[in-house]
C-alpha cells in the first residue's frame, strides 16, 4: 500500500487526476484545493461546473478547515453513522472555486478507507470524490463496470482493490442549513 500511496501522491501534487477506490464507489480524484485540477474532472466528466462534487478527508477534524462553522449536529451524524455519509455543509472555504456552487456549500465525507485515509494524510489536503463515469450515465459498481474510456482520460488508475467485485453503493447525503435545519439528499 506504502508505494501504490506514494505513486498516487507525486499524480496529486502534480495537479493530475487519479481514478480510485473510496469507501464507496470507484472515483474520479483530484487536490480539492487545485483549481485547474478540478477543471479538469468536469472536462473528463462532461460535466457543467454548476454542479458541484464532494470532498474527501480523513478525519472529521479536518472538516473545520474547509467551512467556516461546523454545527454541532455535524459531530454527531458523524459519530452516530455506520455507513459512509456526505455532509452539506454550508459557507464553504478554503477549496478550489469551482467545487463550491453558488449558494456556497460543500459535501465533505469523512472517509472510512484505509487507503483514502492514509492518502489524504500524506497531501494535506482533501481529496475530490465523484462517481467514475461521464455525466448522466450510471454509477460503476465496482472497477470492472468502468468505462475503458474514463480509464484513458485520467492521468493514474490506483492499483489498488481492482479485482474486488462487491457491488459498492454511494454514499448517503445529507444537508445541514445554517439554522441547524436537516434535508435528506440521498438515502
Amino acid at each position: 500500500m506504502r508505494e501504490e500511496i506514494n505513486n498516487t501522491l507525486k499524480i496529486l501534487q502534480n495537479g493530475g487526476i487519479i481514478l480510485y477506490p473510496t469507501d464507496t464507489i470507484w472515483g474520479l480524484g483530484c487536490d480539492a484545493t487545485n483549481e485547474e485540477a478540478v477543471k479538469k474532472i468536469y472536462e473528463i466528466k462532461r460535466r457543467i461546473d454548476t454542479k458541484s462534487m464532494l470532498v474527501l478527508v480523513d478525519n472529521e477534524n479536518r472538516v473545520q478547515r474547509y467551512v467556516s462553522e461546523m454545527p454541532d449536529l455535524a459531530w454527531d451524524l458523524i459519530e452516530a453513522s455506520d455507513t459512509p455519509m456526505t455532509i452539506i455543509y454550508p459557507e464553504a472555504k478554503n477549496l478550489a472555486n469551482s467545487l463550491i456552487p453558488e449558494d456556497n456549500s460543500i459535501g465533505i465525507r469523512v472517509t472510512n478507507d484505509e487507503f483514502c485515509q492514509k492518502l489524504i494524510q500524506r497531501l494535506k489536503k482533501p481529496i475530490v470524490s465523484t462517481s467514475a463515469n461521464y455525466a448522466g450515465d450510471a454509477s460503476p459498481a465496482n472497477f470492472s463496470e468502468i468505462s475503458e474510456d474514463i480509464k484513458k482520460e485520467v492521468d493514474y488508475i490506483v492499483n489498488w482493490k481492482q479485482n474486488d467485485k462487491t457491488k459498492h453503493k454511494p454514499s448517503s447525503i445529507i444537508k445541514l442549513g445554517v439554522d441547524s435545519q436537516i434535508k435528506i439528499i440521498r438515502k
